[in-house]
């Protein structure tokens, strides 16, 4: 049995951010990692991704991207070496592979047990990430045998997929992206689309990432949302880490011979019925860039300027409502559908009705926090750029804490 003042769950750009901080203040502290340093980021990425943020936003308390590349935008390799190099130059106190089997409570502290020992300490970090899990539907069960299935988290490139055709469930940045990738290798590709959020990767000369970052939109706080549980779940925006193309949406993706479909409501009796909503839900998507894009222009002062505007998403007229998945057309469903946190291993309380860590801008309960989910505090508090904000304020509230219960 060990004992420590902090203990931080997690070695990605969360763990690594709040470690920093700790160590800024002199608190000892402990990072586990289940993996090694950006476990993430190594083994639970597909092989062409790159960052959809450019290397300029790859901003960490006391580190930050000084590369010949700022308006690149960093692939998986490079994303962990980038994280490798903060943690030595911080001298994270890390243990990797170092699995966490359970978390309980112990008087005034927290109890974790690990495949390598347990630990008691007074203050506990959730640093996991957002990502653990892929959000499969529950319609995933009624699929015929001899249909494979993927989630992004499985699937590393097209050369992995039996021949034949493939049905891409969901459209934000994952599944757009695999999309195209599996159809430019060959494959006939179907797309089922929902709520999307289509965005051009460049504007009035500048990316997309530094209007939202100069115009204070992924600063954005929750107290500046009316609905934040509904802002904790939109999809990503539909863009790529690349400046070849201006956009990675629905258009595009027609263009490369892509059927597309609405959002995917159920599998009955070997067939996919989907819902009728696409030509209504691209037209909520160009409301939104659009509101975006003025929001941007009244920010710059651009707004007495020609407008610079794209044209609307075109929809297929009439978009098939079923699909059979016993005629041999479709040979692989990839469920591009979202992902969500494990905490199978929290012992604790503090859950609602629904499975979610219940959370107040991070704080938990009292010595126990969470770190690295999406709009935790801010717009970015998923984002490698705005983890780190939040882990100040965790630092601060950690200490005030500590000072109370002196």
């Amino acid at each position: 049995m060990r004992h420590i003042h902090t203990l931080i769950i997690g070695a990605g750009q969360a763990g690594l951010a709040m470690s920093r901080c700790l160590s800024g203040h002199a608190i000892s502290h402990v990072v586990l990692e289940r993996g090694e340093i950006a476990n993430s980021w190594r083994t639970e990425r597909w092989d062409s991704l790159k960052l959809l943020t450019p290397n300029w936003q790859s901003r960490l308390p006391g580190h930050s991207y000084s590369g010949d590349d700022p308006d690149g935008f960093m692939d998986m390799d490079e994303v962990a070496g980038f994280l490798d190099t903060y943690a030595q130059e911080s001298s994270a106190p890390i243990e990797t592979r170092t699995q966490v089997v359970s978390v309980s409570s112990d008087g005034a502290g927290y109890r974790v047990a690990t495949d390598r020992g347990e630990w008691i300490c007074k203050n506990l970090i959730l640093a996991t990430g957002a990502c653990n899990l892929a959000s499969i539907p529950a319609c995933a069960g009624a699929l015929p045998a001899g249909i494979d299935q993927l989630t992004p988290l499985d699937y590393r490139n097209p050369r992995q997929l039996r021949p034949g055709g493939v049905l891409v469930v969901g459209a934000s940045a994952t599944g757009v992206q695999l999309a195209s990738e599996i159809r430019n290798a060959g494959h006939d590709v179907v797309l089922a689309a929902g709520e999307h959020i289509r965005v051009p990767r460049h504007y009035r000369g500048r990316d997309i990432q530094w209007w939202m970052d100069r115009t204070g939109i992924h600063a954005m706080t929750i107290d500046e949302v009316d609905d934040i549980d509904r802002a904790r779940r939109l999809p990503s925006l539909q863009l790529v880490g690349s400046h070849d193309r201006q956009f990675m949406d629905l258009n595009t993706l027609q263009a490369q011979g892509i059927e597309l479909v609405g959002r995917l409501a159920a599998i009955r009796d070997g067939t996919a019925l989907f819902s009728g909503s696409l030509a209504n839900h691209c037209a909520l998507s160009d409301l939104k860039m659009n509101r975006l894009l003025k929001q941007i222009d009244d920010w710059s002062g651009a707004e007495g300027l020609p407008a610079e505007r794209f044209g609307r998403t075109i929809s297929p007229q009439h978009p098939r409502l079923s699909l059979s998945l016993r005629d041999g057309r479709i040979r692989t469903v990839i469920w591009a559908t979202g992902y969500r946190p494990d905490y199978s291993w929290l012992e604790l309380p503090v859950f609602d009705r629904k499975g979610r860590l219940m959370h107040q801008q991070g704080r938990i309960a009292p010595g126990l926090y969470v770190l690295g989910l999406p709009f935790m505090r801010r717009r970015n508090s998923a984002l490698i750029d705005g983890v780190g904000a939040d882990a100040q304020h965790i630092c601060q509230s950690l200490i005030h804490e500590s000072r109370r219960a002196a």
